[in-house]
């Protein structure tokens, strides 16, 4: 049940690395009995009464807050297709919002429209506090890109990790001490109903003035009204944002035009065919050898 531009592709690899499996496509599953497998953005609903011998669901995505892990069956297990390759482009977008922000393009981006020629003063990447939320695969893939540059490194995360040449920050009674050294703040959290508007005007008001701030989460994790508020009075200098609320935004949104938002449409990083087939075939053989699968979501955390 990928997407239907990619079926083919998904088709051929699984093919040719997992021949013993028969590939369906949705809606034409044959017998439902038959289904051990579900690769899926969003499921169908009825999942477990449609696929009662349902083994394995996989997210076609990062995230799984699409999914209604309450009515999942607890003999279903949930997979994230993260792989290296995943990893490595949302790394690549992250360092390019980061240097973007760092930089000042958004403000330079405002000047050329303008017809302003305005330098302003560099300032060292040694000398720029970067602070990522959410220290999982994708965050750690990030931290570990931007660390070359020299900026001074931070994470935020529910338990303790490491991050390379800096602190982790744990936990809601650490939050508001990292947002206040956070001059560019990278928000890569899982949604949950403990993420669920996490950056809202009281969040926003703890990181210094005019700090960026840069969303690949999810567009729930940032409550848009006071994102909106406090760009418009500098207390957030600039913002990239990849995912939104509403996507895409209605033609009236002030996301289009806002001059201190620089928007891409949900691009940052995407499952890979290849990578997502490659978790797919060694979960395959992790099963046949009673071997714990990959990626499988814990549901009391929700990722």
């Amino acid at each position: 049940m990928a997407d239907s531009t990619d079926v083919e592709k998904w088709r051929d690899r699984l093919t040719k690395l997992a021949p013993e499996l028969e590939f369906r496509q949705w809606p034409d599953v044959g017998n439902p009995l038959d289904v051990h497998y579900l690769l899926a953005w969003a499921p169908p609903a009825n999942l477990t009464h449609q696929f009662p011998n349902l083994r394995v669901l996989y997210s076609a995505g990062a995230g799984v807050d699409q999914f209604d892990l309450a009515s999942l069956s607890s003999q279903v297990s949930l997979v994230r297709l993260v792989d290296t390759s995943m990893a490595d482009i949302m790394a690549e977008y992250v360092l390019f919002a980061v240097l973007a922000l760092h930089r000042d393009i958004l403000a330079y981006q405002e000047d050329q429209r303008e017809g302003r020629w305005q330098p302003r003063p560099i300032v060292l990447a040694s000398q720029r506090r970067v602070g990522v939320m959410g220290v999982g695969t994708l965050g750690r893939a990030a931290l570990g890109r931007l660390q070359p540059l020299g900026f001074q490194l931070s994470g935020w995360n529910r338990s303790l990790k490491v991050v390379p040449g800096g602190r982790c920050y744990v936990g809601p009674g650490q939050l508001d001490e990292f947002l206040g050294q956070c001059d560019i703040l990278v928000n890569m959290l899982p949604l949950t109903p403990e993420t669920d508007g996490i950056l809202n005007s009281a969040r926003l008001d703890c990181l210094p003035h005019g700090a960026g701030l840069i969303n690949v989460g999810r567009g729930a994790h940032v409550v848009e009204r006071d994102l909106f508020s406090a760009l418009d009075d500098g207390r957030v200098g600039g913002a990239v944002l990849d995912v939104l609320i509403k996507e895409p935004p209605t033609e009236d949104s002030p996301f289009w035009n806002h001059p201190r938002v620089l928007l891409t449409p949900h691009i940052a990083s995407d499952v890979q065919v290849e990578g997502g087939v490659a978790v797919i075939v060694e979960n395959l053989r992790r099963e046949i050898h009673g071997m714990p699968l990959l990626n499988v979501v814990d549901r009391s955390k929700g990722y």
